[in-house]
């Protein structure tokens, strides 16, 4: 299992509501973890991505242009752009607890003994850099969550009338053995913060 010590972020210093609204640069994240609770197992598997601490808004999956998709996160670098420099250069999201960030996933999770849980998320893009789908999908068997995110993205480039690279994934599975486990995959677009509080009257 993947086992990455992540702290939260911290109050001060938070980011403009709207920060990395315009991504150039998705990253594909994959964790597991194990835990009491399917629940709690989902929530471990987000802290080792380091977005345990924020609230995840899901998206139907469409790539905007000129985004670069990358599996994993890239060493040294942010994850979510921010449209001021980072005060946590070392975090993951330039957010505060309880920012939303909108992003794509896929989970799954088991508490039997000896069944695995796997999830993944795929991918094509346009030839011309216009954009491109993201799939998720979940199961208890690799080969079959890669063979339907292979027919997802098929199935749906094929109405389009404009060209789509080859379909590349990432899958993450685990094992359950004597408590729930979860497998996530997720591609985070942007953290967003909520703005400031309204003054109501006295």
């Amino acid at each position: 299992m993947s086992a990455d010590a992540v702290v939260g972020p911290g109050l001060p210093g938070a980011s403009a509501p709207g920060a990395g609204l315009v991504p150039e640069r998705l990253p594909v994240l994959r964790a597991s973890a194990a835990a009491g609770t399917r629940l709690a197992a989902f929530h471990r598997a987000l802290r080792t991505m380091g977005l345990a601490h924020y609230n995840l808004v899901r998206l139907s999956s469409v790539i905007p242009p000129d985004t670069e998709v990358v599996a994993g996160r890239p060493h040294g670098a942010p994850g979510l752009r921010s449209l001021r420099p980072s005060e946590r250069p070392v975090e993951f999201a330039d957010g505060r607890w309880g920012d939303r960030v909108y992003c794509v996933y896929a989970e799954q999770s088991t508490e039997v003994p000896g069944e695995q849980a796997w999830a993944g998320v795929g991918w094509v893009q346009r030839t011309d850099g216009q954009g491109g789908y993201f799939v998720e999908h979940e199961g208890d068997d690799p080969d079959v969550v890669v063979a339907e995110i292979r027919a997802s993205l098929t199935d749906m480039v094929a109405d389009e009338d404009v060209a789509f690279g080859p379909p590349e994934w990432v899958l993450e599975g685990v094992t359950c053995e004597d408590r729930p486990v979860c497998a996530l995959v997720v591609v985070p677009y942007a953290a967003v913060g909520w703005g400031p509080r309204p003054s109501w009257p006295a």
